[in-house]
């Protein structure tokens, strides 16, 4: 018999007051955050688990502020109009929200616009509230931060790419290290003289001199900002992705480049509809994809990956104590849908020990998707029962969870469909299943199929009714009955577990405590 793994540890894993005054809390209070950008301007209201908080109101404008500050020194009149009137509204929504004062930064326009300080005195003034005009190096800083929140083992460059600047910034062990800003946004782009000819050079000096800079030694590149997540989009439609999440894609340099060439000598706005992508920020994809086919050349990274997360989760993370910053943000995830969305919060807990013998040589990353999908196994017991399977793989594909690769969404929603169903064939989902090799669909499988037979064994705890034991080199799986529980161990609950070593290719045995020779199930 294999020994039992160790478990994971529970806790594996720039202004105003700490929002966290119990380094070990999970709840967050609510709190918003503002940000200004060259191209945008955004309010994020964050609830829910700390280390990994959910969404609860997400509004931007793409109000051009910095549009032509190249070329005038000045912020977009147009532009800085429409941002006073969205932040008239943020203000005036945090309010009704009952929130903590807003935590707002402003970026590259508002730094190097000559009317900048004027703008801020403005805001002020109309609004109450008070903008933080950051610089470059701190704008890189924040952003790699808010890569931290969502992806704590990345290790890299991020590349956040704003409508004036584009920002590098180095991660490595948890850590932001060396920092460079540079002109390349969009906006700032487009004043480049000599056309096409004259702005590829340009792009080719300042990108040779961020790599001297900054260095080429780093295998990833995680792309921030919104004119990169355009560009993922389409990759993403000119490949057939069967997935549109765009948090955490990740892009082989090669087949990003033939993505980049395509965007240049395709009509794009055949693609808008398709894509969902506004107008406005089409219009920035072009010179975007200039930019990073050069960084692709000069840094020559094994991988591209997008990050959804930037500047306004590194304002979240920038206040988190350490021992928070070390949580899982997956499973703090899945701990806050068990408590707020389960009928029985804390039964995950008990299950996830109750399957721990199938998993005696599991690694900690298998161990790790287990546990998650046993906190996640109730969540979704509202829906209809004919489309629980199916809802609960959308959820688990589809939520915003951090610390989740595209394979591991599909795998976690696959283990959550066999927790209701027994078999997938035929389902509408199947193009996504093509993202996971068979040996990990059948090891989703059986996962499910553990939870299915578990999961009914007690309204309380599984182990109530009796223990599992798995011996892999005999194929072997054991059900140890507990004497006085035979009543649960009924005609379901017998053929569920039937089910669970087919998946195995092992054979069924009961034992009732206290009992002689095996029962066969």
């Amino acid at each position: 018999m294999k020994k039992r793994p160790e478990l994971p540890p529970e806790d594996s894993a720039p202004f105003g007051h700490s929002l966290f005054d119990d380094p070990s809390a999970r709840a967050l209070e609510r709190v918003g955050v503002v940000d200004v950008g060259s191209n945008s301007v955004r309010l994020v209201v964050f609830d829910g688990a700390a280390r990994s908080p959910a969404y609860f109101y997400n509004e931007k404008i793409l109000a051009g502020l910095g549009k032509g500050l190249a070329q005038t020194g000045r912020l977009n009149p147009e532009g800085r109009a429409r941002a006073l009137a969205a932040l008239k509204r943020f203000a005036a929504l945090a309010e009704g929200m009952d929130l903590p004062p807003l935590t707002c930064v402003a970026t590259a326009a508002a730094r190097e616009a000559t009317d900048g300080p004027e703008f801020v005195r403005e805001v002020e003034g109309e609004t109450g509230l008070k903008l933080w005009v950051i610089d470059g190096a701190e704008e890189a800083r924040l952003s790699a931060q808010g890569v931290l929140l969502g992806w704590p083992e990345a290790q890299g460059l991020v590349c956040d790419m704003g409508g004036n600047s584009m920002e590098l910034a180095e991660l490595k062990e948890g850590r932001v290290g060396r920092r460079a800003t540079s002109p390349l946004g969009p906006f700032r782009l487009q004043q480049v003289p000599g056309g096409k000819p004259g702005i590829l050079k340009h792009i080719r000096a300042v990108v040779r001199g961020l790599a001297a800079d900054i260095g080429t030694d780093h295998d990833r590149i995680y792309l921030v900002g919104g004119s990169w997540r355009a560009i993922a989009r389409l990759d993403m439609e000119r490949r057939a992705y069967p997935m549109t999440v765009l948090h955490e894609y990740r892009m082989d340099p090669a087949a990003l480049v033939e993505t980049l060439d395509w965007i240049g000598r395709t009509d794009l706005d055949s693609l808008r509809m398709k894509t969902g992508t506004s107008q406005a920020r089409l219009d920035l994809v072009p010179l975007a994809a200039l930019v990073l086919k050069e960084l692709v050349k000069v840094f020559a990274p094994r991988e591209i990956d997008v990050s959804s997360y930037g500047i306004r989760e590194g304002l979240l993370y920038e206040q988190m104590p350490e021992k928070l910053r070390r949580r899982d943000p997956l499973i703090e995830a899945c701990r806050y849908a068990e408590q707020t969305m389960a009928r029985m919060p804390g039964f995950g807990k008990k299950l996830f020990h109750f399957l721990m013998p199938i998993y005696g040589t599991a690694p900690p990353e298998r161990l790790r998707m287990v546990r998650a999908a046993c906190l996640l196994h109730d969540t979704t017991w509202r829906a209809h029962p004919d489309y629980r399977a199916e809802v609960c793989f959308d959820n688990a594909t589809r939520a915003n969870l951090g610390g989740l690769s595209h394979q591991e969404r599909v795998f976690l929603g696959l283990a959550l469909l066999h927790r209701y169903k027994n078999s997938r064939a035929g389902s509408r989902l199947e193009p996504l299943f093509a993202l996971l090799p068979p040996a990990e669909v059948q090891a989703a499988e059986i996962l499910g199929k553990a939870m299915r037979f578990g999961a009914m064994l007690s309204a309380q705890s599984p182990e109530r009714t009796g223990t599992l034991a798995y011996d892999p080199v005999a194929r072997r799986l054991t059900f140890r009955l507990n004497r006085g529980a035979e009543a649960l161990f009924g005609e379901v609950a017998q053929a569920r577990f039937q089910s669970l070593a087919e998946a195995l290719g092992a054979a069924a045995d009961v034992q009732p405590e206290a009992a002689g020779d095996p029962v066969e199930a």
